[in-house]
């Protein structure tokens, strides 16, 4: 006798997310990535837009810029009309990575395409730059009082012998001051650098050394969180530190007189000359920005005046979809990347607000506040801010009134899934949330905003145009719909064009291509879904990014073991699911040395005071040792991946390990500590 088996039930099929935004059919027709879209079809080779599928739409645009570069890229400086002092003999003359070499024979201009408005007599007394601190008092530099001013200055650095390519510096906070210094450094083609006022001299030496400087410009101290702190003592340390200085320049920011031998700042802007700008080959360095590693030295990233204003127009322009009717906020330091990228808005005619305070200061609804009193209309943020806003129960939306403001961009950290909630019913329904993630090593986006497709839950929107951005496994391969390490397999503008002091190039190659020759790993984890969305997971190496400030761990061990109680030290940072992160700094003591209150304070205070306030650890744990590889380089990507829930068997090779029993224990703590959640 014969039965027939009962039927197998099918397996549910996976709920297909819904989306959180979508945009209108208005605001998908009046993007500025619509309008190029359609330009770049008719001129350039581009496929015809989808009009009934945004993300069809979208899908063949990004196609097409990564495999046809050269076309999208003359496409890209043509609509946005940028201005070659030489033209170009071709768009992308070797492909390589590293060292793509791009618009041979050009030369431009960075900040002569950043204060173009000012040449328009119907916007050049209009606002450039908006800015104000925690008094809350808006000030306001016209285009055409921006344009004066770099005038004045660039011929003051003139006059001072600045030629192309020396280095200038800045240790300044997110006031004008520094905006109009980069600008009148660019324009006279020497390349800026700059540190924000909260990192001791120490670090900044680290990282001004390297360049030498031959014009400082500084302030003599800045108010944050309703206090004021006076940093003329580390001005003069950094003065005797950098013999390659020519020149300081003083900004009186809290009032205090100008020390022996510095400069006046309204004194070499007071002029009026008619405007200058030097015209470099298109690979000329710009600026030096820092990221750090987990040994040696921050490593000293120079990126091209070219690079990066063609980077920043697709940036400004067809991602955030900026232009001169725009208010343009982001909350940043002049030590971070956002800085540079906040200022580059300029280049999209957006009006740029500057803060310069705390992110929580009075209170932690601080920049919606200056969100309402500045009209913004795109308000850039970290995620950790968003989150800690969730957590203190406030309400923006409804306390404020945020009307202008069309778009909340994040950065620094992944957005969570309930910080993208939180965003849309607390500030308004209909927001577009632009979560991005990029590097300071492009300076730029590997993905984020688009401003004609729909936002979901947790996910940034796509990979950017003419980033060929992959997953890949261990092995190399492209995986789609699981975790991989984050791949670019194509060049871009704005990737370093080299690092200072690495005349053959190990460094760089070191940092970005020696997992996959040719192919730029950045040291992210994430997931490409089938639906084109990016879902960025955390760091997939050992560098500490804290609020969006990456600081090498290197950095921490410096000052950490020059307490005399400290024999050894291990530093991580971890991503945590809730939008948290959690950094423990982990001590072998001294022989006789006991880990209380009091060693606990002077760590702390020694990173704070030395090096930054960001990357003072969250916890401080006596450990009875630091594990090494077999030939001593301590072990730091395998104890985060033990403290995130890995396996120890997974995490690391117990075979190259210099003492297994030392790994035993960060495996017990990892296990107490739940997966790397404090307790």
């Amino acid at each position: 006798m014969t039965t027939t088996p009962e039927p197998v039930p099918s397996p549910e099929p996976a709920a297909v997310p819904q989306p959180l935004w979508t945009p209108g059919p208005e605001r998908i027709a009046r993007a500025q990535v619509t309008r190029f879209h359609d330009r770049a079809a008719r001129d350039h080779g581009a496929p015809p837009r989808d009009t009934g599928d945004p993300l069809a739409a979208y899908t063949a645009l990004h196609a097409w810029s990564v495999r046809e570069p050269e076309a999208f890229w003359r496409a890209l400086t043509e609509w946005f009309d940028v201005r070659f002092g030489a033209p170009y003999s071709q768009v992308l003359a070797d492909p390589a990575m590293p060292g793509a070499r791009w618009f041979p024979g050009a030369t431009v201009n960075y900040a002569e395409h950043a204060l173009r408005p000012a040449l328009d007599p119907a916007r050049a007394d209009g606002p450039a730059l908006l800015h104000l601190d925690e008094s809350q008092q808006i000030g306001t530099v016209s285009w055409a009082e921006l344009s004066r001013q770099v005038a004045s200055l660039a011929a003051a650095l003139r006059r001072l012998g600045v030629a192309p390519g020396d280095r200038v510096s800045g240790y300044l906070p997110n006031i004008p001051q520094a905006a109009v210094a980069l600008l009148a450094t660019a324009a006279v083609g020497a390349v800026w650098t700059s540190c924000a006022p909260d990192f001791g001299a120490r670090s900044v030496l680290d990282r001004f050394q390297q360049v030498e400087p031959v014009v400082l410009f500084t302030v003599d101290g800045y108010r944050y969180g309703g206090r004021t702190h006076d940093r003329t003592g580390v001005v003069a340390e950094m003065r005797a530190g950098l013999p390659s200085l020519r020149a300081t320049v003083h900004i009186p920011l809290i009032g205090t007189a100008a020390p022996e031998g510095a400069l006046d700042w309204d004194q070499l802007t007071a002029d009026a000359p008619e405007p200058s700008y030097e015209q470099v080959p298109f690979d000329h360095p710009l600026w030096v920005l820092y990221s750090s590693g987990t040994t040696g030295l921050p490593k000293a990233i120079v990126q091209s005046q070219g690079g990066i204003l063609l980077e920043h127009l697709k940036q400004t322009g067809l991602h955030l979809d900026l232009g001169p009717g725009d208010r343009f906020f982001w909350y940043t330091s002049t030590g971070w990347m956002m800085w540079n990228f906040l200022v580059s808005g300029l280049l999209a005619g957006a009006t740029v607000v500057l803060y310069d305070g705390s992110p929580g200061h009075p209170s932690v609804d601080a920049q919606w506040k200056v969100a309402e009193l500045t009209g913004t209309t795109v308000f850039g943020t970290s995620a950790a801010y968003v989150i800690a806003c969730r957590k203190a129960d406030i309400h923006p939306g409804r306390d404020h009134d945020l009307s202008a403001v069309s778009c909340v961009a994040t950065t620094g950290s992944p957005l969570p899934p309930d910080g993208f909630r939180w965003l849309h019913d607390e500030v308004k329904q209909d927001l577009w949330i632009a979560s991005v993630s990029g590097g300071t090593d492009v300076c730029s986006c590997f993905a984020g905003g688009v401003p004609t497709l729909p936002v979901y839950i947790g996910e940034l929107q796509a990979p950017c145009l003419a980033t060929d951005l992959q997953a890949w496994d261990g092995q190399g391969r492209p995986v789609v719909d699981e975790v991989g390490e984050l791949v670019v397999t194509n060049p871009l503008p704005s990737m370093p064009i080299r690092f200072w002091n690495d005349p053959d190039g190990t460094r760089y190659r070191e940092s970005y291509f020696e997992m996959f020759p040719g192919v730029w790993r950045h040291g992210d984890w994430i997931t490409l879904t089938s639906r084109g969305t990016v879902v960025i997971h955390g760091r997939s190496d050992s560098t500490l990014n804290r609020q969006g400030v990456r600081m090498g761990s290197a950095d921490i061990y410096e000052v950490v073991e020059r307490l005399p109680e400290i024999r050894e030290s291990l530093v991580i940072g971890i991503e945590q699911p809730d939008g948290g992160y959690w950094m423990p700094l982990f001590v072998q003591l001294a022989e006789g040395a006991e880990l209380d209150q009091g060693l606990v304070d002077r760590i702390r205070a020694a990173i704070r005071s030395q090096l930054s306030p960001r990357h003072v650890p969250d916890e401080v744990i006596a450990v009875p040792g630091v594990p090494h590889t077999l030939t001593g380089k301590r072990i730091e990507v395998p104890i985060k991946r033990l403290l995130q829930g890995t396996a120890l068997d997974k995490a690391v090779n117990p075979g190259s390990v210099d003492d297994l029993g030392v790994l035993r224990f960060y495996e017990r703590l990892a296990t107490e500590r739940s997966g790397g959640g404090r307790p």
